[in-house]
Protein backbone atom coordinates (compact mmCIF):
# COMPACT_ATOMS: atom_id res chain seq x y z
CA UNK A 1 0.00 0.00 0.00
CA UNK A 2 1.37 3.89 -0.82
CA UNK A 3 0.62 6.07 1.24
CA UNK A 4 2.43 9.49 2.31
CA UNK A 5 3.40 12.86 -0.17
CA UNK A 6 7.01 13.34 -0.72
CA UNK A 7 8.74 16.37 -2.08
CA UNK A 8 10.96 15.31 -5.09
CA UNK A 9 12.43 16.96 -7.70
CA UNK A 10 13.28 16.20 -11.55
CA UNK A 11 16.59 15.92 -12.88
CA UNK A 12 17.21 18.09 -16.58
CA UNK A 13 16.64 15.31 -18.69
CA UNK A 14 12.92 14.72 -16.56
CA UNK A 15 13.76 12.03 -14.20
CA UNK A 16 12.16 11.34 -11.00
CA UNK A 17 13.60 9.33 -8.54
CA UNK A 18 11.01 6.87 -6.56
CA UNK A 19 11.72 7.06 -2.89
CA UNK A 20 13.56 4.44 -1.30
CA UNK A 21 10.39 3.22 0.81
CA UNK A 22 8.45 2.84 -2.74
CA UNK A 23 11.13 1.00 -4.46
CA UNK A 24 10.70 -2.51 -2.97
CA UNK A 25 7.17 -2.49 -2.89
CA UNK A 26 7.16 -1.27 -6.89
CA UNK A 27 9.59 -4.10 -7.42
CA UNK A 28 8.11 -7.13 -5.90
CA UNK A 29 4.35 -6.06 -7.44
CA UNK A 30 5.73 -5.17 -10.79
CA UNK A 31 9.47 -5.86 -11.41
CA UNK A 32 9.80 -2.18 -11.81
CA UNK A 33 7.78 -2.27 -14.52
CA UNK A 34 4.73 0.77 -14.12
CA UNK A 35 2.83 2.60 -16.38
CA UNK A 36 2.31 6.92 -15.57
CA UNK A 37 -0.68 8.01 -17.32
CA UNK A 38 -3.10 11.61 -17.27
CA UNK A 39 -5.70 12.23 -14.63
CA UNK A 40 -8.51 14.74 -15.57
CA UNK A 41 -7.34 16.86 -12.66
CA UNK A 42 -4.00 17.71 -14.37
CA UNK A 43 -2.15 15.60 -12.16
CA UNK A 44 -0.57 12.46 -13.32
CA UNK A 45 -1.00 8.65 -11.96
CA UNK A 46 1.47 6.18 -11.65
CA UNK A 47 0.38 2.69 -11.33
CA UNK A 48 2.26 -0.74 -11.26
CA UNK A 49 2.28 -2.21 -14.59
CA UNK A 50 -0.03 -5.20 -13.59
CA UNK A 51 -2.78 -2.91 -11.55
CA UNK A 52 -2.94 -0.62 -14.10
CA UNK A 53 -3.54 -3.84 -16.75
CA UNK A 54 -7.19 -4.35 -15.54
CA UNK A 55 -8.32 -0.37 -15.43
CA UNK A 56 -7.28 -0.32 -18.92
CA UNK A 57 -9.19 -3.36 -19.72
CA UNK A 58 -11.96 -1.53 -18.50
CA UNK A 59 -12.08 1.49 -20.55
CA UNK A 60 -10.87 0.05 -23.19
CA UNK A 61 -14.45 -2.46 -22.90
CA UNK A 62 -17.02 1.03 -22.88
CA UNK A 63 -18.34 1.62 -26.25
CA UNK A 64 -15.74 3.62 -28.26
CA UNK A 65 -18.37 5.89 -29.94
CA UNK A 66 -20.05 7.22 -26.64
CA UNK A 67 -19.08 10.43 -26.36
CA UNK A 68 -17.76 10.50 -23.05
CA UNK A 69 -16.83 7.15 -22.71
CA UNK A 70 -14.16 8.35 -25.76
CA UNK A 71 -12.83 11.31 -23.84
CA UNK A 72 -11.83 9.39 -21.12
CA UNK A 73 -10.30 6.49 -23.35
CA UNK A 74 -8.21 9.51 -25.16
CA UNK A 75 -7.51 10.88 -21.67
CA UNK A 76 -6.16 7.75 -19.84
CA UNK A 77 -5.22 5.32 -22.05
CA UNK A 78 -3.95 8.21 -24.70
CA UNK A 79 -1.56 9.61 -22.36
CA UNK A 80 -0.10 6.22 -21.04
CA UNK A 81 3.45 5.69 -20.95
CA UNK A 82 5.05 2.41 -19.82
CA UNK A 83 7.55 3.02 -17.41
CA UNK A 84 10.71 1.11 -16.02
CA UNK A 85 12.40 1.76 -12.85
CA UNK A 86 16.64 2.55 -13.81
CA UNK A 87 19.34 0.82 -11.38
CA UNK A 88 19.18 3.96 -9.57
CA UNK A 89 14.95 3.87 -8.53
CA UNK A 90 14.52 6.41 -11.27
CA UNK A 91 11.51 6.93 -14.02
CA UNK A 92 11.46 9.27 -17.16
CA UNK A 93 8.28 11.45 -17.40
CA UNK A 94 7.65 11.90 -20.61
CA UNK A 95 7.84 15.46 -21.84
CA UNK A 96 4.07 15.44 -22.79
CA UNK A 97 3.03 14.27 -19.30
CA UNK A 98 5.45 17.31 -17.63
CA UNK A 99 3.23 19.65 -20.10
CA UNK A 100 0.28 17.95 -19.79
CA UNK A 101 0.22 18.24 -15.37
CA UNK A 102 2.53 21.51 -15.74
CA UNK A 103 4.95 19.92 -14.06
CA UNK A 104 8.75 22.10 -13.75
CA UNK A 105 11.44 21.16 -11.33
CA UNK A 106 9.61 20.50 -7.78
CA UNK A 107 6.59 17.67 -7.90
CA UNK A 108 4.76 15.80 -4.78
CA UNK A 109 4.74 12.01 -5.37
CA UNK A 110 1.54 11.59 -3.50
CA UNK A 111 0.51 7.81 -2.43
CA UNK A 112 -2.76 6.63 -2.83
CA UNK A 113 -3.05 3.03 -1.61
CA UNK A 114 -2.52 1.14 -4.82
CA UNK A 115 -0.84 4.02 -7.46
CA UNK A 116 0.83 7.25 -6.68
CA UNK A 117 -0.45 10.64 -8.09
CA UNK A 118 2.16 12.79 -9.33
CA UNK A 119 1.46 16.67 -8.41
CA UNK A 120 3.44 19.86 -9.77
CA UNK A 121 3.93 22.13 -6.99
CA UNK A 122 1.59 24.31 -7.36
CA UNK A 123 -1.03 22.32 -7.98
CA UNK A 124 0.03 19.97 -4.98
CA UNK A 125 -0.75 23.19 -3.23
CA UNK A 126 -3.79 24.60 -4.32
CA UNK A 127 -4.97 20.86 -3.86
CA UNK A 128 -4.26 21.63 -0.22
CA UNK A 129 -6.23 24.82 -0.25
CA UNK A 130 -9.13 23.43 -1.41
CA UNK A 131 -9.14 20.73 1.24
CA UNK A 132 -8.79 23.81 4.01
CA UNK A 133 -11.61 25.82 2.54
CA UNK A 134 -13.72 22.65 2.93
CA UNK A 135 -13.32 22.93 6.70
CA UNK A 136 -16.46 20.59 7.91
CA UNK A 137 -18.02 20.05 4.65
CA UNK A 138 -14.79 17.82 3.89
CA UNK A 139 -17.00 14.53 4.51
CA UNK A 140 -18.98 12.99 0.92
CA UNK A 141 -21.64 11.17 1.57
CA UNK A 142 -21.10 8.14 2.71
CA UNK A 143 -18.11 8.87 5.15
CA UNK A 144 -20.23 11.08 7.77
CA UNK A 145 -19.31 8.42 10.42
CA UNK A 146 -15.68 8.27 9.82
CA UNK A 147 -13.75 9.16 13.24
CA UNK A 148 -10.09 9.91 13.14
Amino acid sequence: MFQGATSLSLDAKGRMAIPARHRESLLAAAEGRLVMTAHPHRCLLLYPAPDWAPIRAKILAAPSLEAQSAKLRRLLVGFAVDLEMDSAGRVLVSPELRQYAGLEKDVWLVGQGQHFELWSDAGWKQQQEEIFALGDKLLPPGLADLAL
